[in-house]
């Protein structure tokens, strides 16, 4: 009974969610709607609903059901009602490591591939590792923090006292556990949630004392904030289409005690002369919307519902963006191009694209294998604008 009591709720769920939300606003929502729910039923429809995406395209003429066990199977090294009901004969391997598990379901399916979890692979940059990025897909990334060099130590002790695992990476990097709550342990202010691979395109920023910089993608300011944490004493432009990400960037800010900035609300695809006509700029940071599909780990559900002709549209916006920014960048300054994708297009494609088309020549430019270090993938390109 317990086991169809599961299935049941996770069926509701796959069959209510139709990705246009991502799957970690949905559920909250949904479980606000349906409180007959229990924190169990949450705990373990959340389990089923994750790992069923993690499994992305492969396998697609098998059951729901069945396809879900496997899932879990993959994703878990603790049984669960629904494996031990569908699979029987995987429950005493629950502990191997991933790539036994994997080759023992290639074994009891032939049809199954790995290359069908992530089913835009040919457009994948090509230093991607394919068969370690696909892999990755059956685990959550870690959490990341960024704190003060010289705090990093405290606040290590802090979490570890209140029973986290805690890893520290580099001189200002922790690694926890995915979805352990901060709130409550850790002092407003004293850290910022910032993946690994994004706090690694800071090395790229390279700021001098009283520098203008300006972030144009801003969004809620963890780039910024990155630059300021490398040099304070500089004048800070931050920009974003949206008004109400620049309202939870001003809370960010604050917490961070950043008090002088300028922001504006704009958009990157508009002529912006009239209001960017007296700026010019030390730095220029393109945090570029892009398809993010170097952070499908934390949104499995992608790999079923992204659209492979959005990677032409966000590669068109990405070049039309660098096109009216960089005009505003000194001669002889940077502009940082980051984006949080593994596709070639978004990435090496239009670095390519901005060597054809504008002052620009590369300096340095990488792609960021989050995948082995349980983070997100992503791309950063350092470019210098040509001295007149």
């Amino acid at each position: 009974m317990r086991v169809e009591h599961q299935l049941k709720a996770f069926e509701q769920i796959l069959n209510r969610y139709d990705g246009n939300l991502p799957l970690h606003r949905f559920l909250p929502a949904y479980y606000k709607q349906n409180k007959q729910m229990g924190s169990s039923d949450r705990r373990w429809a959340t389990r089923h609903i994750y790992s069923y995406y993690r499994l992305g395209k492969a396998l697609p003429k098998l059951s729901i059901e069945e396809r879900l066990s496997i899932a879990d199977f993959l994703c878990h090294d603790t049984l669960s009602p629904v494996l031990e009901k569908n699979l029987p004969k995987f429950v005493e391997h629950i502990l191997l490591p991933l790539e036994d598990k994997l080759k023992l379901v290639e074994e009891a399916y032939p049809d199954f591939s790995l290359e069908d979890v992530f089913p835009f692979h040919s457009h994948l940059s090509e230093k991607i590792s394919k068969i370690d990025f696909y892999t990755s897909f059956f685990k959550q990334p870690d959490l990341f923090i960024r704190v003060k060099e010289h705090e990093i130590e405290g606040i290590g002790s802090v979490l570890e006292g209140n029973s986290i695992e805690v890893k520290q990476i580099g001189a200002t990097a922790l690694a926890l556990p995915n979805g352990t709550k901060l709130e409550t342990i850790l002092k407003e202010g004293s850290y910022q949630v910032q993946d690994l691979s994004s706090q690694h395109t800071g090395t790229y920023f390279m700021p001098n004392k009283w520098d203008k910089w300006w972030d144009c993608c801003a969004a809620s300011g963890g780039k910024t904030l990155l630059l300021h944490s490398l040099e304070p004493v500089i004048e800070l432009l931050v920009s974003d289409l949206r008004e109400s990400v620049l309202t939870n960037l001003d809370e960010r800010f604050r917490l961070a005690g950043i008090k002088k900035y300028h922001k504006k609300e704009l958009d990157l695809l508009q002529n912006n002369d009239q209001i960017l006509h007296h700026y010019a700029f030390d730095g220029i940071i393109l945090d570029a919307p892009c398809t993010g599909s170097g952070t499908w780990g934390r949104t499995p559900e992608m790999l079923s519902f992204f659209e492979e002709r959005k990677i032409s549209y966000f590669a068109n916006l990405q070049k039309s963006i660098v096109q009216n920014v960089v005009k505003y960048l000194k001669p002889g300054k940077p502009l940082i191009y980051i984006t949080c994708s593994a596709f070639a297009q978004e990435n090496e494609e239009v670095v390519e694209h901005m060597l054809n088309t504008l002052p620009l020549t590369l300096e340095k430019m990488e792609l960021i294998k989050g995948y082995e270090h349980h983070a997100d993938t992503m791309f950063v390109a350092r470019l210098i604008k040509k001295l007149d």
